[in-house]
């Protein structure tokens, strides 16, 4: 079980055909906006939440289109501009104007394309062990590779439409993370962090249809956000990466290659796993606090 997040006011913000699900937990100062990957929600932030709020500060969450609360229309076209979209959608509908973007796995992209795009409304912004613009080198997980390999598609959808064949994959993919662990952190994966996954994508609606369009477009995302790496290095903005070192795919190595993408960027490693906000979240909350 994760922690109790605390009070908060709840927001339907609108978004084309649907709508997003923010949380605001109130506070003083930009507010840290914190943002899920590929394959889960906003819950994943539940037990760092706290740490936070207690500090004093404004902390919002929400669902990207298509994921947890937040609406999945039929038909809908998901995309990494589309999240970037999103973010932007609840700054303005909460009326947050200056923020902490804050990202985990693949909403690397939306945090640092959102501070390319608004440099005068982020204060600064944190990315705890997300993606950006990696080469051919990085070893993905195994079921984002599947799904991003145009080749394998017509076997990453057959995959998808049986609901035994992708809970197998799940689970495949889950252990993977849980094996890297430390035996103190895998009791709390195996109770949170992996029946999140699980329900995200087996209750239905789930969010199936946006991880499988979004998971086709993630190579090509890559190789746009590398173009965007001359300006990235003049960014005046402080970047903190605060990184999981045993995360069997995002390496610290890509947390010191992505450090040297920006011009100001500090780097603390956590001894914790890839959902380090779950595994450690006092000292994850005290680098983004420092």
């Amino acid at each position: 079980m994760s922690s109790d997040p605390g009070e908060f006011s709840e927001h339907r913000i609108p978004r084309g055909e649907g709508s997003l699900y923010a949380r605001d937990y109130a506070g003083a100062g930009p507010a840290f906006v914190l943002m899920h990957g590929f394959p889960d929600n906003l819950h994943i932030w539940d037990d760092l939440v706290p740490h936070l709020v207690t500090s004093g500060r404004r902390v919002v969450t929400f669902d990207f289109l298509g994921f947890g609360a937040s609406d999945k229309p039929a038909g809908a076209a998901y995309s990494f501009k589309q999240q970037l979209g999103d973010l932007e959608a609840v700054v303005e509908g909460l009326d947050l104007r200056t923020i902490v973007p804050v990202a985990h796995d693949s909403s690397g992209m939306a945090t640092l394309n959102y501070a390319l795009a608004h440099p005068g409304s982020v204060d600064s912004a944190i990315m705890l062990n997300s993606a950006y613009s990696e080469d051919s080198t990085v070893l993905w997980p195994e079921m984002i590779t599947l799904f991003a390999t145009r080749s394998m598609q017509a076997l990453a959808i057959a995959i998808a439409q049986s609901p035994e064949q992708l809970g197998w994959l799940l689970k495949w993919q889950q252990k993977k993370f849980l094996d890297s662990l430390p035996e103190a952190q895998r009791p709390h994966f195996s109770a949170f962090i992996g029946p999140l996954i699980s329900d995200n994508f087996i209750a239905q609606p789930g969010a199936g249809p946006a991880f499988v369009q979004l998971a086709a477009e993630f190579f090509d995302e890559h190789a746009r956000n590398a173009k965007h790496l001359t300006a990235l290095k003049t960014l005046d903005i402080p970047v903190k990466l605060i990184w999981g070192q045993y995360d069997p795919y995002f390496p610290v190595a890509m947390a010191e290659r992505r450090q040297s993408q920006l011009k100001n960027a500090s780097l603390t490693v956590i001894p914790a796993g890839h959902w380090l906000q779950a595994d450690e979240p006092a000292p994850v909350a005290k680098a983004m606090l420092s």
